[in-house]
């Protein structure tokens, strides 16, 4: 995933975030995509978690970086345009997460009228709305990273009740 969006500054906060998606970005969807080897295996709340964790951990370290790198609005427009060329759009990291859920509800594993597109964008906004409070707010400003991974999934309420 070689995107360049670099102008005439190399090493500047567009490439420091560059490189950072180039590192991370790969992993994190992997852990993803990872998700289908788990359908109908454990439970569905114990497969999220560590997909919560890590999507919070994700977010929070991408984070960090994007801010610098938006304070341009030709910059902003490259990004984009770079992003749609690569299918790298918040696409890449719903589908995944929604064939996951898809697949647990087709085995009555999770409730039927929940919609896992809908779902899957849910969880991944808990992640990032987790990471975004932590960088500004502070860690101390709710719960801890594994308490939050569990808030997340938890409040989803998706596995059906037991009979």
């Amino acid at each position: 995933m070689a995107l360049s969006l670099r102008d005439d500054r190399p090493g500047g906060s567009v490439d420091h975030f560059l490189a950072l998606l180039q590192d991370r970005l790969p992993l994190w969807l992997s852990i993803l995509h990872g998700l289908s080897h788990r359908v109908g295996r454990g439970s569905v709340t114990d497969n999220l978690l560590p997909i919560v964790r890590a999507g919070i951990d994700y977010y929070t370290d991408v984070q960090a970086v994007a801010l610098p790198a938006f304070t341009s609005p030709s910059v902003t427009v490259r990004f984009r345009q770079a992003v749609r060329d690569h299918g790298l759009g918040p696409m890449a990291e719903i589908l995944p997460l929604a064939a996951y859920l898809e697949g647990e509800q087709r085995l009555g594993r999770v409730t039927a009228g929940v919609d896992p597109e809908g779902t899957a964008r849910l969880l991944l906004a808990g992640c990032f709305h987790h990471a975004y409070i932590e960088m500004f707010v502070g860690a101390d400003a709710g719960p801890s990273r594994d308490a939050g991974a569990q808030e997340i999934v938890r409040e989803l309420r998706l596995e059906p009740a037991p009979a």
